[in-house]
């Protein structure tokens, strides 16, 4: 068994989607970023590599690389899995929370979860999901950013 731990923060900003766990969410802000920013996937994908003793997102995943300009979070976590399967590992379960002031989340984390679940190829309740709000402190309770933390652990097949 291997566990890995990674925590994302991008700025919210108005003029971009708001996608989260691969779901796109109705919101005036968006999140800023090289790719489609999706905070959530990127502390899961972070996590995984870590797990492996990889380094981090931006060593295989780079910000300055314009092949993952806006590019959808569920293809690097695809190219993730695909790391993650050639090295012999597979989904213990995944524990994440996301921290957002608004909007609610609630109505999405099924799908978020269903999404994880679907590309990692492991049964849903391997994938945990949860938020919560910043009661109006600091950049996540001001609205000014998200922040989304994953730990996962995985078994080797």
């Amino acid at each position: 068994m291997r566990i890995g731990q990674s925590s994302d923060i991008h700025r919210l900003v108005k003029g971009r989607k708001l996608i989260l766990g691969g779901v796109e969410i109705e919101s005036e802000l968006g999140l800023l970023g090289h790719s489609d920013a999706d905070a959530l996937l990127h502390a899961i994908i972070e996590a995984i590599i870590g797990a492996m003793g990889l380094g981090d997102i931006g060593k295989h995943f780079s910000d300055t690389d314009e092949r993952y300009k806006d590019i959808s979070s569920l293809y690097l976590l695809e190219k993730t899995y695909e790391m993650m399967k050639r090295r012999g590992y597979e989904i213990n379960n995944i524990d994440a929370l996301i921290l957002i002031e608004k909007p609610k989340m609630a109505p999405h984390i099924l799908k978020m979860r269903e999404n994880v679940a679907k590309v990692l190829h492991c049964d849903l309740d391997r994938i945990n999901i949860k938020a919560t709000r910043g009661e109006g402190l600091g950049f996540i309770g001001k609205s000014e950013g998200v922040m989304a933390q994953a730990v996962v652990l995985l078994n080797s097949k």
